[in-house]
């Protein structure tokens, strides 16, 4: 199958395309404008690929995208391409706007001028995927679960624009029949992440000696999931998913922000020995505005309809991660010189 990838270079994106070349076979069709958080390096180990093509673009650019859909005649989209960093999104809404919104209205009116003009790819399977978030359901108390029937609330300008594209997407499904699903993920991290979010911002700045900030008093609490298990979940909801849709993906592992990075902390000490801890370097620091108190995903229905599970428990998956930092300097230090560490969306 050949497979449109938006923002494939990106953290989740990139992923997604190795599961789907490497161990799926498919064909993949990047395209990815190469923001600050898109990285060819992330794409190196199917560079080399036949079933691979990358093209640079901005999914704001309409006609490029028409373009593309001529040129690739693609079977199905994976939508991954936004911008994704909430504090980013405090100070700086309008690229959210453009991007989240905007970008995603282009490629739905671009793969619904494509099925109409190629209406056997209805017949053959044609699916339009979207990726999203959890932070579109707002915030959760103490108990409970987001499903996929949990009313919307956002909280923040970057899930604002999340859920708009959602409802965008799903509305182009109801009114023109495109064959579109909605997928809601919790937070990932992995391999290859952008050092601005808390994981991979708490391995760099413990290597470095420098602060590690945890908002507030470190009690929000998020649903983490291994970008590997997220990306098989797509690959999954590619194959069996029905259009009209929606799949929520979570790895039924909830952590408190501040065990998050005193677990960080702990492989460190146990992988890169310090002789103080790493832990000397957490530093509190004020809390985000509008920060959301707790995110928590059912995945029941994408485990029980197409038979998906997380293959990582946070354990294993935050070694692996921790330790593929360590071994990957070639790729984060020139990150370090686009962005230090130092904190956004005051």
């Amino acid at each position: 199958m050949r497979v449109m990838i938006t923002g494939g270079a990106g953290f989740i994106g990139s992923a997604v395309c190795r599961h789907f070349i490497l161990e799926l076979g498919h064909e993949v069709v990047v395209v990815d404008k190469l923001t600050y958080a898109g990285n060819l390096a992330s794409l190196s180990p199917v560079a080399s690929s036949p079933h691979y093509a990358f093209e640079k673009l901005d999914i704001c650019d309409a006609e490029a995208i028409r373009g593309v859909f001529s040129k690739y005649q693609p079977a199905a989209v994976v939508h991954l391409a936004a911008e994704s960093h909430v504090d980013r999104s405090i100070s700086g809404s309008n690229v959210f706007i453009q991007t989240n919104v905007v970008g995603t209205f282009n490629l739905l009116e671009a793969a619904r001028e494509y099925l109409d003009a190629h209406q056997h790819l209805r017949e053959e399977g044609f699916r339009f995927i979207h990726v999203s978030t959890d932070e579109v359901y707002g915030s959760l108390g103490e108990i409970g679960l987001f499903s996929e029937t949990t009313p919307y609330d956002p909280s923040s300008p970057y899930s604002a624009t999340k859920a708009a594209s959602d409802h965008i997407a799903k509305a182009w499904h109801r009114t023109y029949g495109l064959p579109v699903i909605v997928s809601n993920c919790s937070n990932n991290y992995g391999p290859y992440q952008f050092p601005e979010k808390l994981i991979p911002l708490t391995v760099l700045n413990a290597l470095h000696g420098q602060p590690l900030p945890v908002y507030g008093n470190g009690s929000n609490i998020r649903d983490w999931l291994f970008v590997d298990d997220h990306a098989r979940a797509l690959g999954m909801i590619l194959e069996k998913g029905l259009p009209g849709e929606t799949y929520n993906v979570g790895g039924r592992n909830e952590r408190r922000n501040i065990d998050v990075v005193k677990q960080i902390c702990g492989c460190l000490n146990e992988l890169r020995a310090s002789e103080l801890g790493h832990e000397r370097f957490i530093t509190y620091v004020t809390d985000r505005p509008g920060h959301d108190q707790r995110y928590a995903i059912d995945a029941a229905k994408l485990e029980m309809e197409l038979g998906w599970r997380a293959q990582e428990t946070f354990e294993t998956g935050i070694k692996k991660t921790v330790r593929w930092y360590l071994e990957n300097t070639d790729w984060w230090k020139p990150l370090r010189n686009v962005y230090r560490g130092e904190r956004l969306g005051l």
